[in-house]
């Protein structure tokens, strides 16, 4: 890896941590266990758009790692890995069919990948299905929240691509 593009990730993981760790400050947009804003998925979902699948990786599992060391605990950790590695994985194939102006879509796939994949760690940590009941409330909001992130990461793209 070359040093331009170390620093390029150093730079774009420590963006998504601090959008990570202020939102970690904020009170809870909904009285719903699990529901956030998703911030630092801005930076990941331009980085896959900006500069590839492997940096966005690269950038997710950092933040991921770092961000559990800082705010949380062993079980945050597995659900941020979870949620963030389906949500990877949803957005990798979009990335080929969408446009700049579609990277919405994105947002809005990746977020609720993302709440299925932190449910799916959900069910295998308490080892009860019960927790189910709360997927409905965490999709639906999901949308909205990944509608904001992938909107604020397609304004961040034009930009810096030129497209505004």
């Amino acid at each position: 890896m070359d040093t331009k593009r170390l620093t390029r990730l150093a730079l774009l993981t420590a963006a998504a941590l601090i959008l990570f760790t202020v939102e970690a400050q904020l009170p809870p947009p909904v009285p719903i266990p699990g529901v956030k804003l998703g911030l630092a998925n801005i930076v990941t979902v331009y980085v896959l758009f900006r500069y590839g699948a492997r940096d966005a990786l690269l950038v997710l599992l950092t933040r991921v790692l770092l961000g559990g060391m800082f705010a949380g605990s062993a079980v945050t950790l597995l659900f941020s890995l979870g949620g963030g590695l389906l949500c990877w994985l949803v957005t990798l194939p979009l990335r080929k069919l969408l446009t700049e102006k579609q990277l919405w879509v994105c947002g809005v796939l990746g977020a609720m990948a993302h709440d299925l994949g932190q449910m799916a760690v959900c069910v295998a940590v308490y080892g009860t299905a019960a927790v189910l009941v709360y997927l409905p409330a965490l999709l639906l909001a999901g949308m909205a929240t990944g509608l904001f992130t992938g909107l604020a990461a397609q304004g961040l793209l034009m930009k810096a691509r030129g497209g505004f």
